[in-house]
């Protein structure tokens, strides 16, 4: 029989961590890629229309990127999909890195824009430089990454220079719609099985001495739901102009209401100390 130290079976029992860590977040972004190539082409239509894309731009890209200049800054759009969320960087001038695990998503990412820079890569391992980019953006896709949200903002440290800012869009717990849509993920199978609401409070406590949280915002009501959430709702995407109008002239005004218990998302910036 060999004998172990106890200081090497700890070093051991460490080794197996870390190899069973990476292993579990490859399993998690191969899950959410699989998943998305079920849904890729009823996504582009519910989530590439007009009225979805005037949601976007006005519900959170403004208030996402508000005060930022972003002209001529390196730019992550990371889940990019198919680059919703690059039509509004590059219409602000700034120098855009598309980054999906999807190539599908890829594919269209490099077809509607053709000069900007697009990598298949799981988000873990982009092989990316360290201090790279001046801003990483994620729009509804940080919350797939969960179990692993926490080692994916250890990521975006790694990737954003020193005072960039890290700008998302998510779903977030600790919210009555939250409660609906914890019961939603486990029944709709639009939704893949790693998927849950990010828990804001808890990330601001973890990465409080790495981050300067600059803004938050709660919001998101009818138009959200009815309006860029249609292929949820089974809403055919062919009836959202006769209603997107009225539901979008409604979502600022009950937006004014809303705090973080009734509100379906959360907009945030976060700077890098």
């Amino acid at each position: 029989m060999t004998f172990v130290s106890p200081k090497l079976q700890d070093n051991l029992k460490l080794n197996s961590a870390e190899i069973a860590e990476p292993r579990a977040r490859r399993l998690s972004e191969k899950q959410q890629e699989l998943h998305y190539a079920t849904i890729a082409a009823k996504y582009e239509v519910h989530y590439s229309d007009p009225a979805s894309r005037d949601y976007r731009w006005r519900f959170i890209y403004q208030p996402m990127f508000a005060g930022i200049d972003l002209s001529g800054k390196r730019v992550l759009d990371a889940m990019c999909g198919s680059g919703q969320t690059t039509e509004y960087l590059l219409s602000r001038k700034a120098s855009v890195t598309g980054l999906d695990i999807s190539g599908e998503a890829i594919e269209t990412f490099k077809s509607r824009w053709p000069g900007v820079q697009a990598l298949r890569r799981p988000f873990f391992n982009s092989d990316l430089a360290d201090s790279s980019f001046d801003c990483v953006a994620i729009v509804g896709g940080f919350h797939h990454l969960h179990p692993h949200v926490g080692e994916g903002l250890n990521e975006i440290h790694r990737l954003l220079k020193r005072g960039g800012y890290f700008c998302f869009m998510e779903p977030h717990a600790g919210s009555l719609p939250d409660v609906v849509r914890r019961f939603w993920y486990k029944h709709d199978r639009l939704f893949a099985d790693n998927e849950a609401a990010i828990d804001l409070q808890g990330l601001e406590n973890e990465f409080g001495d790495r981050f300067t949280f600059r803004s938050v915002k709660y919001q998101g009501n009818v138009a959200f739901l009815l309006v860029l959430n249609s292929l949820i709702f089974r809403i055919p995407a062919g009836w959202k102009p006769s209603y997107a109008g009225s539901l979008m002239a409604l979502e600022p005004a009950i937006s004014r209401l809303q705090g973080k218990l009734s509100s379906c998302f959360v907009v945030a910036q976060w700077q890098k100390r």
